[in-house]
């Protein structure tokens, strides 16, 4: 077989390929075979057909037609393998010369390829973050959060106010039809909260037990959503949060702790660990981001465009999940249309450079896998989508999506071994501890010294995301 390759652009090529009648005959014997196993020919048997008689009654180029998937396949890839490149989207194939006789097959083929790129030096690589700091008003949100969970109701014969809890019937109608699945009785509500239908809250401030109210909105969800509604809110019961005191009694029933000072500590603990734990995603980003910085790496746009409709279609999936429109969130968040957009081309863009280069780093480093490290990785992938973790192994080998879990594996050694070559430092200037963290957040022991391609089996806080840039709404 003979290929050359022509390059249609850094990351597209044009691969022209012919395959001798030689390499062409096991495809065509084979299909020979099926054909005469598919056919009654008066004085041969079942499958012994053959091939002469099968050109004569069939037609030669039913058997070249029957072969041909295969030998494209087969002829597709092992010219891929022979020019070492990698595809990236559907090959889109042209055959240039049929088969005659016994003479070659022809055919090109132009499709995205993976670029290549020099990786540059990832030592010495160095990042600033911010300090890690736990005020007080931290401390006593969670505090408050804390007593919240051990707070009581108690009925009130007022109007309801901001923070209030209500017992409410709801009921949306448009054109005095109910609205399918805008209908709720005796559900508990705080008002204020928020995340349910537009202007309940407004319509329950200074509501009383027994009285009712009706008033316009628009639905976010359902068939309807976008559409005007007329929504009628009872109210049953007006209750009023009542919290414990924080004192050595309610650290006593909230907590392992004899004291109130004890469960503060405890908290303000934690939250320093947490905060720690977001400082070493900042690193990661920073550090990666900075190795992007020194290169160049050119995006196949077909790529691009796939992961841009997956991440736009992502986004819209979580809006929708928490009753939210495009129009409001982006209202929220102070952008107009086109800023968003431009905004999600740039991480979509930084995302798969970022994949390109850690995958070039794992090949160059020659990192490998063992099935203890697969195993742990399915499990952390399961336990994040909160599947059962053999149902979501069985759905990863049934739908051959292990390679891709090897590969995530691969480029978070990938960016452990960049990070930990780095220099990260906070504002104040105090060095970032990452290569001992662990994933509660704490400080571990330095691992003893390992011997040669020990370290790349290390499993450290630092690459549970590969990622750098996955910040979708």
């Amino acid at each position: 077989m003979k290929s050359a390759v022509e390059n249609l652009s850094p990351t597209r090529i044009k691969l022209t390929v012919e395959v001798p009648f030689e390499e062409l005959k096991p495809n065509l014997d084979k299909a020979y075979q099926q054909i005469a196993k598919q056919i009654n020919i008066p004085g041969f048997r079942r499958g012994k057909v053959p091939p002469a008689v099968i050109d004569r009654q069939v037609g030669r180029e039913v058997v070249v037609a029957e072969a041909m998937n295969d030998i494209l396949n087969n002829s597709y890839a092992a010219a891929m393998q022979e020019n070492e490149l990698q595809p990236l989207s559907q090959p889109e194939l042209e055959v240039t010369q049929e088969i005659e006789g016994e003479g070659p097959l022809g055919f090109s083929v132009e499709v995205d390829v993976k670029p290549t790129f020099e990786v540059p030096d990832y030592d010495g690589l160095t990042a600033t973050v911010d300090d890690i700091e736990v005020t007080d008003a931290d401390v006593d949100e969670q505090v408050e959060a804390l007593r919240e969970r051990f707070g009581t109701l108690t009925d009130v014969e007022r109007p309801a106010e901001d923070g209030d809890f209500v017992v409410l019937d709801l009921k949306a109608t448009q054109d005095g039809e109910v609205v399918e699945g805008a209908e709720v009785t005796g559900m508990s509500y705080r008002v204020g909260r928020g995340g349910m239908i537009d202007g309940l809250d407004e319509a329950l401030v200074g509501m009383s037990a027994g009285e009712e109210k009706i008033f316009e909105s628009e639905l976010v969800g359902g068939d309807l959503m976008g559409q005007s509604v007329q929504v009628a809110v009872a109210v049953t019961q007006v209750q009023e949060q009542e919290l414990p005191e924080y004192d050595d009694e309610f650290a006593q029933l909230a907590s392992e702790f004899d004291t109130i000072d004890e469960l503060t500590g405890d908290v303000r603990e934690r939250l320093g660990r947490g905060k720690r734990l977001e400082q070493a995603a900042a690193a990661r980003d920073a550090v990666l981001e900075a190795l992007l910085d020194k290169v160049e790496i050119p995006l196949p746009e077909s790529l691009v465009a796939d992961e841009l409709d997956a991440r736009r279609q992502s986004i819209e999936q979580q809006l929708a999940y928490s009753g939210l429109t495009m129009e409001k969130y982006l209202e929220d968040e102070g952008q107009t249309i086109e800023e968003f957009e431009a905004d999600l081309d740039r991480r979509v863009r930084d995302a798969v450079a970022a994949q390109f280069l850690l995958d070039e780093i794992a090949k160059t480093e020659q990192f490998g896998i063992d099935q203890n490290e697969l195993s742990q990785h399915l499990v952390r992938r399961a336990q994040q989508s909160g599947q059962d973790p053999q149902e979501f192994a069985n759905h990863m080998f049934e739908h051959n999506h292990i390679p891709d879990l090897v590969q995530e594996i691969l480029r978070g050694k990938a960016l452990q071994k960049i990070v930990e070559a780095a220099e990260v430092t906070d504002e104040s200037g105090n060095p970032v501890e990452l290569k001992n963290l662990l994933p509660d957040g704490t400080i571990g022991e330095p691992a003893p010294e390992a011997e040669s391609g020990d370290a790349d089996d290390a499993d450290d806080v630092v690459v549970e995301e590969t990622d750098s840039t996955e910040k979708d709404a």
